[in-house]
């Protein structure tokens, strides 16, 4: 009996080292997103699923808030192995598969029904297209409608024009709208926006408000645009080298999973962003509405110089912008009928 009662004990004493045990494989993955944010949380929660559903072989450890840099630098880590994975922008997208970042040209969709469409036809390609760069798309996600935040109200794009107004340092897609714009940005790192709003080095931003809010920007940019410039996507992203020495078994768990965190992520930041948008106003921001130069037929003109652009440069071919607009086209014909969505 006393046998028993000590091999039980131990047992017992086992189990604690065991569950807090790091994992066989595990991924080291950073984000821009803030501890205790919703993006973060779900992350977490898709790290508690996977190590439930591996058995403990397989998880994460995160790197919240930048402090692995921005995402060029989380990037370079990746490719030394000091990283597995991230949760990655549009803009880290670029340089990952840039003929994704079709799916963020400005004045492009008129709603999420759209999105989710045109993001549905182009999924397989989108995701060949990774691995023939070396990486694993695990899910989308989002950051959402981006607008324009500001020290000073804006109307029109000559008013930009005399702002100090930010660019994401690097961005192609960015510099190619500001470019047919008129419009000669600040280059910057994302972790020094709040820095360099502060010190007057920069007076206009862009972000979506759930963005703006975990930021802080919206501290020190008393002006909303109230028409959005894009809708910022997102992505999760592992190595195609980690990925590749999981067991396939791990491989089909981590990319559900990672469909399914994904899926509940754009749910999560679409009702975030749209309660962010409640609570700016209950801040005090004033949304601030285009004048007449900037209607539909404008707008449209600017997003296909900038697309121009961008197909020159090869950043995002020709072909890709044509089967999006083709797709919007046979969307919009058979739902002209159909209430949109915000």
């Amino acid at each position: 009996m006393l046998r028993r009662s000590l091999y039980l004990l131990s047992l017992l004493l086992l189990l604690p080292a065991a569950a807090g045990a790091a994992p066989e494989y595990l991924i080291k993955f950073a984000t821009l997103a803030p501890a205790g944010s919703t993006w973060m949380n779900l992350l977490q929660d898709w790290d508690r699923e996977l190590r439930h559903k591996s058995d403990g072989r397989l998880g994460f450890k995160f790197y919240h808030g930048g402090v692995q840099g921005d995402e060029p630098e989380v990037l370079k880590k990746m490719r030394f192995n000091q990283l597995q994975g991230g949760a990655f922008t549009g803009y880290g997208i670029g340089r990952m598969y840039s003929p994704a970042r079709v799916m963020e040209l400005p004045f492009l969709f008129h709603n999420t029904d759209e999105i989710d469409y045109v993001r549905a036809q182009l999924d397989a390609d989108l995701r060949a297209g990774f691995v023939a760069n070396g990486y694993r798309l695990l899910g989308w996600m989002e950051v959402g409608f981006v607008h324009m935040f500001s020290k000073q109200p804006l109307h029109n794009i000559e008013e930009m024009k005399s702002r100090r107004v930010w660019l994401w340092q690097g961005d192609p897609l960015g510099q190619a709208f500001f470019d047919v714009s008129g419009i000669s940005p600040v280059p910057l790192s994302i972790i020094d926006v709040y820095t360099s709003l502060s010190t007057g080095l920069i007076d206009t931003v862009y972000a979506p408000p759930l963005g703006a809010i975990a930021l802080q920007w919206f501290t020190r940019t008393p002006y909303v645009s109230s028409v959005p410039l894009t809708n910022g996507m997102g992505a999760l992203i592992v190595s195609d080298r980690f990925y590749s020495r999981l067991p396939a078994a791990l491989q089909k768990l981590l990319l559900e999973t990672g469909r399914g965190t994904g899926a509940k992520l754009i749910a999560a930041t679409r009702e975030d962003n749209e309660k962010s948008l409640q609570t700016l106003k209950e801040y005090g921001l004033t949304f601030v509405d285009p004048d007449a130069s900037m209607n539909e037929t404008a707008l449209r003109g600017l997003r296909d110089r900038a697309a121009a652009q961008l197909i020159d440069s090869d950043y995002i071919p020709g072909s890709v912008f044509d089967k999006v607009r083709q797709l919007l086209r046979q969307y919009r014909a058979a739902h002209a009928n159909a209430p949109a969505s915000p």
